[in-house]
């Protein structure tokens, strides 16, 4: 089993900054897939940044050039800087991850965009 965990989330404004954190029980070189999605109320759970580890990231599009994903290998962490933030990018964001042909999910952690 894997345990994955967020943190990081809050209340920032529009135009500013935040990172999410997420912490892997496992060796996370070990783990194939991970990922950043995110729900709103009313829309099904919807991808963020996937990252492959033979691969580049894969963000979508809304967040391209704003947001970037990153693994601490060493410190079997993921991180999402969010940066330049908009209201629409308010949601529960949430860590997964691929192992062993299992998906994982962390609890979520609120993000909140707004003046």
């Amino acid at each position: 089993q894997v345990q994955l965990m967020e943190s990081g989330g809050g209340l920032v404004q529009p135009g500013g900054s935040l990172r999410l954190s997420c912490s892997v029980s496992r060796d996370i070189s070990s783990i194939y897939y991970m990922g950043w999605y995110r729900r709103t109320p009313g829309k099904s759970r919807e991808l963020v940044a996937g990252l492959f580890s033979d691969a580049p990231v894969n963000y979508r599009d809304s967040v391209k050039g704003r947001f970037t994903a990153s693994i601490d290998a060493n410190n079997n962490m993921m991180y999402l800087q969010m940066n330049n933030v908009k209201p629409e990018d308010t949601a529960v964001y949430y860590c997964n991850c691929l192992w062993e042909r299992t998906n994982y999910w962390g609890q979520g952690t609120q993000v909140t965009v707004s003046s």
